[in-house]
């Protein structure tokens, strides 16, 4: 059976995504669906809104097959380290044969041309002499593209292409046989807004997090499952709910805690580890380290990366695991394929995921710690409980 990947956060899982799984598979003609999916902390710095367990159980229902999680240090990281990280876990199922994802133009020809331009020796000297300049990474990353893709490279200006375009850069970099498929977002309203029947993710998480009834532009298996968790005290998590957490961290890090961080560099660090003494918020944090070089969510990352005790050797190399959250009947028929198939084991239960021991056994206790963590932002205390990786076996939906 061959199947399609998708690298996602489904944070949450709403029609436009639903959308997505069903083209995929008319485009593809494919027999699976395959996500990877970031667990229960998102690329752009903060807490997911519900458990990775409820989305993953979300994504099942609403089209895909299996899910598999993209472990913490990769989920948390610059586009190119995400969709790194995901490609390679799509190749190493070995059952994937198409990596599909939404944009803009819907153009995978384009977003090939530009990341082919990307992956040599001449861009990454173009960059380090745009940086040099003093720009931010993305301004110098554009410049360098448009130097040698010309007008290709327009499609690093629109969220999804880029993401396109780093997914095509992985693939290259790996050496992995999977064919890129761009699906079009025709759907209105993926701009931050909501139009008709579709809302971006951003939009229905400020809503929910307002106090604003119901979960809008959400299909309803997954709205099922958003007002169970909802009634159950396990959500919506608020990004502000890790704020103590963290502040609590940075008062007690040394000078080489921030040095071991991912992306600090630049002088990065030591403006976090200033204003980490000092401030009384998170926000308060942000604000002071912020400036025109760092964006922003680069900056939230670097928070949660402390909280969560990432560091910078933790991204080198390939994710070590394919770890299951959820299945369906043709998942099931996909993980036996795998077992036969794959480069990574396959961990289906996480107890056993410790016997891998070495480096497997360190990103698994990482993620363990994390998912402790982040019971500590559910609503209702009660469910605030630790130890929820290893008491926890992936959803299955037969």
């Amino acid at each position: 059976m061959e199947a399609a990947g998708v690298i996602c956060e489904y944070n949450p899982f709403h029609a436009g995504h639903q959308h997505h799984l069903a083209q995929t598979r008319r485009i593809t003609g494919c027999g699976a669906v395959v996500c990877v999916m970031s667990g229960n902390f998102v690329q752009r710095g903060e807490p997911a809104i519900l458990c990775k367990t409820a989305r993953a159980e979300a994504a099942i229902r609403g089209g895909a097959d299996l899910v598999l999680e993209l472990p913490l240090a990769w989920a948390l990281s610059s586009a190119e380290n995400f969709a790194y990280g995901g490609a390679a876990l799509l190749a190493a199922t070995g059952v994937c044969r198409w990596l599909s994802y939404g944009s803009e133009t819907g153009d995978a020809q384009a977003a090939r041309r530009v990341a082919e331009a990307l992956v040599t020796a001449q861009a990454d000297e173009e960059i380090r002499r745009e940086l040099a300049g003093g720009i931010p990474y993305a301004a110098a990353r554009q410049r360098a593209a448009e130097a040698l893709a010309g007008a290709d490279a327009e499609i690093l200006l629109k969220p999804n292409d880029l993401l396109g375009v780093e997914y095509v850069k992985a693939l290259l970099r790996l050496h992995a046989d999977l064919e890129p498929v761009a699906v079009s977002r025709e759907d209105a309203g993926h701009d931050g807004g909501r139009q008709g029947e579709t809302a971006s993710a951003s939009y229905i998480r400020s809503h929910v997090l307002s106090g604003e009834s119901g979960w809008p532009c959400v299909p309803e298996p997954a709205a099922e499952i958003c007002r169970r968790e909802t009634d159950a005290g396990r959500g919506p998590v608020s990004p502000a709910a890790a704020g103590q957490m963290i502040l609590a961290r940075l008062r007690t890090m040394t000078a080489a805690d921030y040095e071991a961080l991912p992306a600090g560099g630049e002088g990065l660090a030591d403006r976090l580890e200033k204003a980490g003494r000092t401030q009384p918020t998170v926000q308060a944090v942000l604000d002071s380290v912020k400036t025109k070089r760092y964006a922003m969510s680069r900056i939230r990352r670097l928070l949660l990366y402390a909280l969560l005790g990432i560091q910078a050797d933790d991204l080198c190399g390939l994710p070590p695991y394919l770890r299951v959250l959820a299945f369906n009947r043709t998942g099931r028929m996909l993980l036996a394929d795998m077992r036969k198939k794959a480069a990574l084991p396959v961990i289906t239960k996480p107890a056993a995921g410790l016997r891998l021991g070495g480096r497997a056994e360190k990103v698994l206790r990482t993620e363990a710690q994390a998912d402790d963590l982040y019971a500590l932002c559910f609503p209702d205390p009660a469910q605030r409980t630790g130890g929820s990786l290893w008491r926890t076996s992936p959803v299955c939906l037969e």
